[in-house]
């Protein structure tokens, strides 16, 4: 097993993850094309911690780009060595605060937006820090291309049930669509089949996987 230090020096090396400390990262801003190399639509999956939803997308998928965003290094080492392993040059990783994103993307840069089982952050006092709060809300919007769409997956009840009750108050908010029970939904069939650690365990305990997507007006 390899240590965090072995593993952070590894991701300093490796061209599919972008960190501070390498110039790529003060300018990779507006230039997410050209650092694949194609002009294919640009997805990130935020919070992807060990990157099994992205690279499960970019497995399925090799005509769009997938970068997934997450602040722990160790994390994200896995994700960029399967990508590594696998030879996925449609994959790669910024270690950076989500609440950060808009730096290092432009308005209208991303084509969709994942957010999988993210941290619920229960307590009252942590609703701003909630990936679907008000705030992440108003930038996603920012980044998105027009009718670009959020997808969102978590097994937590109050999570899906705040997260649905403030997108149907706003009113740039248009094709709704969620399940409260996924994997016997119609989206299950329509999405790729991928089942990340943490979901499996969710799904082994009885827990329902609820889902939701839609777009931002124009």
């Amino acid at each position: 097993m390899r240590s965090k230090l072995n593993r952070f020096k590894e991701n300093e090396e490796r061209s599919n993850v972008i960190q501070a400390g390498k110039p790529l990262f003060e300018t990779i801003k507006g230039k997410w094309q050209d650092f694949f190399g194609n002009e294919h639509p640009i997805v990130f999956e935020l919070g992807c911690g060990r990157g099994e939803y992205t690279i499960g997308l970019a497995r399925k998928f090799p005509g769009i780009n997938y970068v997934g965003v997450d602040v722990k290094g160790a994390r994200i080492w896995k994700g960029s060595s399967m990508a590594e392993e696998e030879k996925l040059d449609n994959v790669a990783f910024l270690r950076i605060r989500i609440l950060e994103i808009e730096k290092y993307v432009q308005e209208n840069e991303l084509s969709e937006i994942w957010i999988t089982f993210p941290d619920p952050r229960p307590k009252e006092r942590d609703i701003k820090r909630r990936l679907t709060s008000e705030r992440f809300m108003n930038i996603y919007k920012k980044l998105l291309r027009p009718n670009g769409k959020v997808h969102f997956k978590t097994d937590n009840d109050p999570l899906f049930d705040f997260t649905l009750d403030l997108l149907e108050q706003r009113k740039d908010v248009e094709e709704l669509e969620y399940s409260r029970d996924y994997h016997a939904s119609r989206y299950c069939e329509e999405l790729p089949d991928i089942v990340t650690k943490y979901e499996a365990q969710f799904m082994k305990q009885g827990m329902k996987i609820k889902y939701l997507r839609f777009i931002f007006s124009a």
